[in-house]
């Protein structure tokens, strides 16, 4: 196990940076430690969740980075938290095969997408993390292994630590293994990118797209100053994407055909402070109009998830506020080192419980102190 430099993470510069090459080495680690410990794999999606209150140990997931077992029969591969989303496409495409994951920071690995509940536009058709994970293997506070899941698809058995884990930054315990379905790679692939002249507009093609027969991969808009377009992405055998793209321009109007999405598709965005807003799909032209008009950035307008960058003096209490009626909230993913904002907004009537599972899980609240909502 290998220790090394010390980095900043969310702003706080840990004691001691450690780097275990295994989960016995994890468990170890939090054994031997009654410090608090932050769990990071490439620190891609650092900014993602509050700022801990306190780090004594950054323990770093990026040697644990073997592809432990591929089953392209099965279409299952097993792998540690440690290996990047990049490595582990280009293995399954040597099979025709892929993990219909889509985020885009560049070098993140599986851990760090699952602690951060990344994805991208093809969520769309493929569903997230919490869809495509089937199994994980975690380390409790106290250095215990817990597994969950396994080889199959379909698993009823025990708690499915993997959906808890999702989304948790570390704070429930060190995910060191991931267990995935996978997805044949499509033979074909089209676009059809419309313009879009306000939110009422993107509102109407994207409603249009829902009701209609057609099955996009992906539906994402490109938003910036109250204007933008629309990309339609269209993935299978070639019969089919040229068919559903030629329907895609007779339902939505004049429109470019493409064979690959533009450079911007599922970027996100930066400057000032970037927002990940959540909210019922139908809302998406109420969600863009409540927005301050310098808002750039993208909408996968058929899942309810937009990826925004506002100024940096936008009044987030009023933005929340604007959204909270369609089950709308607005996250906290970057912002200028010296503001002081608050990361995930209102707490929500199920914080009991998320307090009690937290204590259970890390009684001692040594794992990633304060990341979560409400500080926890």
């Amino acid at each position: 196990m290998a220790a090394v430099s010390s980095h900043p993470i969310a702003g706080v510069t840990p004691s001691e940076v450690v780097t275990p090459a295994s989960a016995g080495e994890v468990a170890d680690v939090l054994r031997s430690t009654t410090g608090t410990v932050v769990p990071v794999g490439a620190g891609t999606k650092t900014g993602w969740a509050a700022p801990p209150t306190s780090c004594d140990l950054l323990l770093r997931t990026t040697e644990l980075n073997r592809i432990v077992e591929h089953v392209p029969g099965d279409l299952v591969v097993v792998a540690e938290a440690g290996v990047p989303l990049e490595t582990l496409q280009a293995r399954l495409a040597e099979h025709n095969q892929m993990l219909a994951l889509d985020p885009p920071e560049p070098g993140a690995t599986l851990g760090g997408i699952v602690g951060a509940n990344a994805s991208g536009p093809r969520r769309l058709r493929y569903g997230t993390v919490r869809d495509l994970l089937i199994g994980v293997t975690v380390v409790l506070a106290d250095g215990t292994t817990a597994r969950s899941g396994g080889k199959v698809v379909k698993n009823v058995a025990g708690y499915d630590l993997g959906k808890l884990y999702t989304g948790a930054h570390g704070a429930l315990g060190v995910l060191v293994s991931t267990t995935w379905r996978l997805h044949p790679l499509p033979a074909a692939a089209g676009t059809v990118t419309v313009p879009v002249a306000d939110a009422a507009e993107a509102g109407r093609l994207a409603s249009l797209l829902v009701r209609s027969t057609l099955t996009p991969t992906a539906v994402e808009l490109r938003w910036d100053g109250g204007a933008g377009e629309l990309v339609v992405l269209f993935e299978s055998i070639p019969a089919s994407v040229d068919a559903q793209s030629a329907a895609a321009v007779e339902l939505l109007g004049p429109g470019e055909r493409g064979t690959e999405p533009p450079p911007w598709f599922g970027e996100r965005p930066t400057g000032g402070v970037v927002l990940r807003l959540a909210y019922e799909p139908h809302a998406l032209p109420r969600v863009l109009a409540a927005l301050p008009a310098e808002a750039s950035g993208t909408a996968s307008a058929g899942t309810g998830v937009a990826y925004m960058a506002v100024p940096a003096d936008t009044d987030l209490a009023a933005l929340r506020a604007a959204i909270a009626s369609y089950d709308g909230s607005a996250v906290v993913l970057d912002r200028p080192a010296d503001a002081d904002i608050d990361h995930w907004g209102p707490v929500p009537d199920s914080f009991g419980l998320m307090t009690r599972v937290k204590d259970q899980f890390d009684p001692g609240r040594r794992l990633s102190p304060g990341r979560l909502l409400g500080g926890l």
